[in-house]
């Protein structure tokens, strides 16, 4: 496992960061709070641009709980029948509308609690749309963000708890807010998991990768 980087180190990695892009933003559609649940939901083993495209039509017909329910499960599953594990999902999406509905006033809750007991929303969905939507600095730890961490010593552990755990605790407070977005993005483009491109990395010299492809 990749060791800690030192924390002069990891202040010049999230300002290059930053640099390179101020504002970083999430790759998924959505117009609303609840959208966005759905969104990061239906997202689970499927690409963005997979959950984008069997989106675009839905979230024009259904973009709050209640319109989600009048479509029904057979309606939302004509939608998204080109994603992966697109029943169950259909399933979930429908559960957590009626939750929503009966249970919060068909307003999505801002607690991770909350949220997770949602059908369908995991911890890693839940801190996406409380970093994305009410802009808390909650860390969502994909497989891109697991594999950076580790491989570049920015935030390594044993499992994505304890990789969440070490960007919150390492990357400093004021890069909290962006730091899953700078580190899903650079792990999905740079940092891939084959023949990552080193040679066109911004944080190549600071990284703790030995295997570096330069």
């Amino acid at each position: 496992m990749a060791r800690q980087l030192s924390y002069p180190v990891m202040r010049e990695i999230f300002a290059r960061f930053h640099a390179a892009e101020p504002e970083p933003k999430g790759e998924l559609n959505h117009v609303n709070a609840y959208t966005l649940v759905v969104a990061v939901a239906l997202s689970a083993q499927a690409t963005d641009a997979g959950v984008n495209r069997a989106t675009a039509e839905l979230f024009r017909i259904a973009d709050t709980p209640e319109k989600m329910l009048a479509l029904g499960e057979e309606g939302v599953t004509e939608h998204i029948k080109t994603i992966g594990l697109f029943r169950q999902k259909a399933k979930n999406v429908i559960k957590l509308s009626r939750i929503l509905v009966e249970e919060y006033g068909g307003e999505v809750p801002n607690s991770r609690a909350a949220l997770q007991s949602l059908p369908g929303v995991g911890r890693k969905t839940a801190n996406v749309v409380l970093n994305m939507w009410w802009h808390y600095p909650a860390q969502a730890v994909d497989t891109h963000i697991f594999r950076l961490g580790n491989r570049s010593g920015i935030a390594p552990g044993k499992d994505v708890v304890a990789v969440e755990r070490a960007i919150e605790d390492n990357v400093p407070a004021d890069y909290q807010l962006h730091a899953h977005h700078w580190m899903i993005l650079h792990g999905r483009y740079t940092c891939v998991a084959r023949k990552p491109k080193c040679a066109a990395c911004l944080i190549r010299d600071l990284c703790l990768y030995e295997e570096k492809t330069l």
